[in-house]
């Protein structure tokens, strides 16, 4: 085992390195390592993240997932921790270089760029969605006068959501996927798979999650602008908190190296299901709602920036934080990110994120003062306590064999994918 610590790199440092719906398996014969454990002596001294580490060998001994990477941060002082590994044919462990997948932790970044704009005065969250597309949303009792930026953002919007159209689903996570991974689709042929039906609910009365609030989101964010929303993002949030290693792909289909092999299940959800590699492949059928790939250590970044006010104003931000009850019990949706408060009574914030090949979750208390950042590379828990679990013990410091608090599954019952 290995050991040491690092500090919390200071905003704006350079770095080659870089968390749980909070309201929100490995391949046989998989090993398990954890390493950097502030405060642990080679001869087994105090381990302060015992938990955790015990949290992260059961992601890949229980759940059965091939491999696992998680980074912390608290006051100043940085851990990072892994099981399994990176590519189950080679043996390679997973590292703290590690790009992956985000999937739905791209939906903070660009509530984050929309908050931005309401500061300037370039639009308004009380702003309809008509106002900046105007009959976007129309059909089915699918009405966008009705619709506002707010309830896109905290998906009260009622809208149904695309990744749950049957044919859709098949081509880019189910069985059509190994011919279609490379297919692209535009943002307005998505929101038109949404509005083919009446949507579930009156826009404001309850929440649901759905991927198209943040496709829509992206559209206006382009309209006002006059630039696509991943230059936006990359000028207004990863430049001045100098996250080199976040990326909006667009349809290239690749990945930064390192990174670790996405295995998939393509929602096979039989045990002895075959898995595929589904590391390439064109993120265009998520876009605004899910395609951006990081690391751990750039999530935990920006989310301390985030949450210590470096991108938003307070009032900004207090918008963002305030939550509306999600679908699960316990569990609360803000403008971009999620809110649960663990079995400890610790709240954090934070968002996961889930596509072929990748689950990932950050989560922080509301200081920024506690971050955790972790991945995942493959797709098949069958519940949420496969992640859950590794939050309930960075959090609250629990090892043990009881059962992890609040931790629905990523983002939709549904396994919708980001």
């Amino acid at each position: 085992m290995r050991t040491g610590t690092h500090r919390r790199r200071a905003l704006g440092a350079p770095a080659r390195t870089t968390a749980v719906a909070l309201a929100l398996a490995a391949l046989a014969g998989a090993g398990v390592t954890a390493h950097a454990v502030v405060g642990q002596a080679p001869d087994g001294g105090t381990d302060e993240h015992r938990a955790t580490r015990k949290a992260l060998r059961a992601v890949v001994e229980e759940a059965g997932l091939p491999g696992v990477a998680a980074e912390t941060w608290q006051k100043g002082d940085g851990w990072f921790g892994e099981a399994g590994y990176a590519d189950t044919a080679t043996r390679r462990e997973r590292s703290r270089a590690d790009h992956f997948r985000a999937a739905s932790i791209t939906k903070v970044f660009l509530a984050t760029v929309v908050l931005q704009l309401q500061q300037e005065g370039r639009l308004d969250l009380d702003d309809t969605v008509e106002t900046w597309l105007p009959g976007v949303v129309r059909g089915h009792d699918n009405d966008g006068r009705k619709i506002t930026l707010r309830q896109l953002l905290n998906h009260t919007s009622g809208l149904n959501e695309y990744t749950e159209d049957p044919e859709f689903q098949r081509r880019t996570s189910g069985a059509g996927f190994p011919e279609h991974r490379y297919d692209t689709h535009r943002p307005a042929d998505l929101v038109a798979l949404a509005t083919r039906k009446t949507p579930p609910h009156a826009p404001g009365t309850s929440a649901s999650y759905s991927n198209t609030n943040y496709v829509l989101a992206g559209m206006i964010v382009e309209k006002v602008t006059g630039r696509p929303y991943a230059r936006e993002i990359e000028r207004r949030v990863l430049r001045p908190l100098k996250l080199r290693e976040t990326s909006f792909p667009g349809q290239r289909a690749g990945l930064p190296r390192p990174h670790p092999v996405g295995y998939s299940r393509l929602r096979d959800k039989r045990p002895d299901a075959p898995v595929i590699d589904a590391t390439r492949q064109n993120m265009t059928w998520l876009g605004a709602a899910g395609e951006a790939i990081s690391t751990t250590g750039d999530v935990n970044t920006f989310f301390h920036g985030l949450l210590t006010g470096k991108l938003l104003r307070p009032a900004a931000l207090k918008e963002m934080l305030t939550t509306v009850p999600a679908e699960e019990e316990g569990f609360a949706y803000g403008l971009g990110v999620e809110s649960v408060t663990l079995s400890c009574g610790v709240q954090v914030f934070g968002k996961t994120g889930r596509t072929n090949g990748s689950l990932s979750g950050t989560a922080a208390t509301r200081d920024g003062s506690h971050h955790l950042t972790f991945n995942i590379n493959g797709d098949w828990p069958k519940d949420a306590s496969a992640y859950g679990g590794v939050v309930e013990a960075e959090f609250c410091g629990s090892d043990s064999d009881s059962g992890p608090g609040p931790a629905p599954a990523p983002d939709s019952d549904s396994d919708s994918d980001s």
